[in-house]
Formats: structure tokens, C-alpha cells, sequence
């Protein structure tokens, strides 16, 4: 079985993201506009997922 980050489509139209959680690491590095709710976590994915998931995200 392979393991990787991924980004996926849900039935509702949301996204979900599978990544490495770093909301202990990163919380303290927000930028001053960012902000998470308690329930609300950071996951970190590289930029190679990102750009490949691009092409299966759409534009609306």
C-alpha cells in the first residue's frame, strides 16, 4: 500500500487533505490574517501535490 499526500474530493463539494499535521510546529507562524478555529488543524503538503491536484480541483 502505497502512502502519500493527497487531496480528494468530497460527496459535499469540500476538499479534504491528507498531509503531515504540523499544527504544533506552525500555529505560533501564522501571519497576522490567518487564524484556526480549536477544531482546526495545519497539515502540511509539498508543492509537487498541490500543483498536480491543480488540474482535478475546478475553476468554480
Amino acid at each position: 500500500m502505497e502512502t502519500c499526500p493527497d487531496i480528494f474530493e468530497l460527496s459535499d463539494g469540500s476538499f479534504a487533505v491528507i498531509g503531515t499535521e504540523a499544527t504544533a510546529d506552525l500555529d505560533s507562524l501564522l501571519p497576522p490574517d490567518a487564524a484556526r478555529a480549536d477544531y482546526e488543524r495545519i497539515v502540511v503538503i509539498s508543492r509537487e501535490t498541490l500543483v498536480r491536484a491543480k488540474r482535478d480541483i475546478p475553476d468554480e
